[in-house]
């Protein structure tokens, strides 16, 4: 069912799962800092990761990750279409860079990404996860595994749908990870972006 209703009632569904914070929701429950008070002052996995804390930073991956999911086979569930599924799975992850729940100043939104690819084009979301194992694997940032695996999503989507609307969809959500990460483009570009495993690492998360 695609209806303007439909799609109304994908977006706020969407956005209001978009909106956990789970950076936040998971350093409180292992008694630790809130996320926005050191290192990126990012609300995300790897910032978390900084903390030292490994199960507080999986624990928010794996949030993040699922809001994204949740939110495309939510409204799939409820039979409102693919197109409005995928429309929830956007709107989550604009929740997660804008959340009304942390005054919309949320994470970078590359998990909750990912979680949407997965849910709404498989195989799109599985190019894009090979894509940011590879590079962060070989270059060790993860900033600039987030970015290639971002310009690939469009493309994979789009190859393996078919759909200009899948295309769109990733292509909106590219840019606005693209445009989160422009503190480390800058970094990356100027030789001062730290690498995974390191404690003051400033990238992706």
């Amino acid at each position: 069912m695609n209806s303007a209703p439909g799609f109304a009632l994908a977006i706020v569904l969407g956005y209001a799962l978009g909106c956990i914070p789970f950076a936040v929701v998971s350093s409180k429950v292992f008694g630790l800092p809130d996320p926005r008070s050191y290192g990126s002052g990012n609300p995300g996995a790897t910032n978390v990761l900084r903390s030292g804390n490994r199960k507080a930073a999986l624990m928010t991956l794996i949030g993040d990750a699922l809001k994204g999911v949740l939110a495309v086979l939510l409204v799939r569930q409820l039979g409102l279409g693919d197109n409005a599924a995928l429309l929830a799975g956007v709107a989550a992850f604009v929740g997660h860079v804008f959340p009304a729940t942390l005054g919309f100043r949320g994470g970078k939104g590359v998990a909750t990404a990912a979680g949407v690819m997965l849910a709404a084009v498989p195989m799109a979301g599985l190019i894009a996860l090979g894509i940011w194992l590879a590079v962060a694997a070989v270059t060790r940032y993860s900033s600039l595994a987030a970015l290639v695996a971002a310009c690939s999503a469009p493309i994979s989507g789009l190859l393996y749908t078919q759909s200009a609307v899948v295309c769109g969809a990733l292509a909106a959500m590219s840019g606005l990870l693209i445009w989160r990460h422009a503190d480390n483009i800058r970094r990356l570009m100027n030789g001062t972006e730290s690498r995974i495993g390191r404690k003051k690492a400033q990238n992706a998360g």
